[in-house]
C-alpha cells in the first residue's frame, strides 16, 4: 500500500513539474523572456489559462487539445511532456523510493526531458540547464550511495574531455564542425550525475541510435553529408536507459563476453 501510494504520488507530481517544464521549453530559448511570468497563457493569442485549463493530461483531453478562447490546436508536445515526466517520476520513485537519490535524479530527469526538446526544436542545449546541472550532480553525489564524488569529479572531466576531443577530431579531418559545445557540457552534466563509468556506453549507445537516425535524415533531407541532427536528445536518452535499465545492460554485456569467448 505504501509503495502504491508512493508511486501514485510520484506520477501527480511528475505531470505537475511537467507542466511547468512545457513553460520551460517554450520560453528558455526566447532571449529575455522569463520562465516564471506571466502565467501559463495560449501560445497563439495569449489568452491567460485559468487555473481548470492548466491540469496536466486532464485539461489537454477535456479542451479537445483546442485553446478555449481562439480554438487554435494545442500541440501534443504539452501532454507528452507531462505524461513523460510522470513516467520517469515513477520510475525514479520506484527504483530509489524516499531517498536523497530520488530527489537528485528527479532533477536529472526533468533536466534531460527539457533538453531533449529545445534540442529537437532549436538545436541549442541551453547553459542554463547543463552548467547548473553539472553543479548540482557533483554536490549530490555527496549525498548519495550510486555515485561517489571521485566518480562524479572524473565524469566531469572525462565527460567534457571525451566529446571534446571527438569534436576536435571530426573537425581536423574534415574541416566542419560535427558537434556543438552544448553536447559536451552535456556529456560533462551526465557524467556528474552517473559516474565516468556511464560515459562509455553513453557515447557507445548515442552514438549508435543517433548514426540510425542520421542516415535516415541524410535520405529525407537530400543533403548527403552536410545533414544536420540534434545529438542532445540521444545522449539524454542514453542516460536515461543507464539510470533505469544498468542490471540489463550489464546482462546483455556478460552474454556479449560469453558468447564470443572474451570472458
Amino acid at each position: 500500500m505504501m509503495q502504491s501510494a508512493l508511486l501514485i504520488v510520484a506520477a501527480v507530481l511528475g505531470a505537475v513539474v511537467g507542466s511547468f517544464l512545457n513553460v520551460v521549453i517554450l520560453r528558455l530559448p526566447k532571449e529575455g523572456e522569463s520562465i516564471v511570468f506571466p502565467a501559463s497563457r495560449c501560445p497563439h493569442c495569449l489568452h491567460p489559462l485559468a487555473w481548470y485549463e492548466n491540469i496536466p493530461l486532464l485539461s489537454f483531453l477535456a479542451l479537445r487539445g483546442r485553446c478555449r478562447s481562439c480554438k487554435a490546436a494545442i500541440s501534443w508536445q504539452y501532454p507528452l511532456v507531462e505524461l513523460a515526466m510522470a513516467v520517469l517520476s515513477v520510475l525514479v520513485a520506484n527504483r530509489f523510493g524516499l531517498a536523497v537519490e530520488s530527489l537528485l535524479y528527479f532533477l536529472f530527469c526533468a533536466a534531460l526531458l527539457v533538453i531533449i526538446f529545445i534540442d529537437i526544436h532549436h538545436q541549442i542545449i541551453p547553459d542554463q540547464i547543463s552548467l547548473p546541472g553539472i553543479v548540482i550532480g557533483f554536490i549530490g553525489s555527496f549525498f548519495v550511495h550510486t555515485v561517489s564524488w571521485q566518480q562524479s569529479g572524473l565524469g566531469i572531466l572525462l565527460g567534457g574531455g571525451l566529446l571534446y576531443a571527438i569534436a576536435y577530431g571530426y573537425y581536423a579531418l574534415t574541416g566542419r564542425d560535427g558537434m556543438g559545445g552544448g553536447d559536451i557540457k552535456l556529456l560533462a552534466m551526465i557524467g556528474a550525475f552517473l559516474g565516468w563509468q556511464s560515459l562509455l556506453y553513453v557515447v557507445f549507445a548515442s552514438s549508435l541510435v543517433g548514426s540510425v537516425a542520421g542516415v535516415a535524415a541524410m535520405f529525407k533531407q537530400k543533403k548527403g553529408g552536410l545533414t544536420r541532427i540534434p545529438f542532445g536528445p540521444f545522449l539524454a536518452l542514453a542516460a536515461l536507459s543507464y539510470l533505469f535499465l544498468l542490471e540489463q545492460i550489464n546482462l546483455l554485456w556478460r552474454l556479449y563476453l560469453t558468447y564470443t569467448g572474451l570472458q
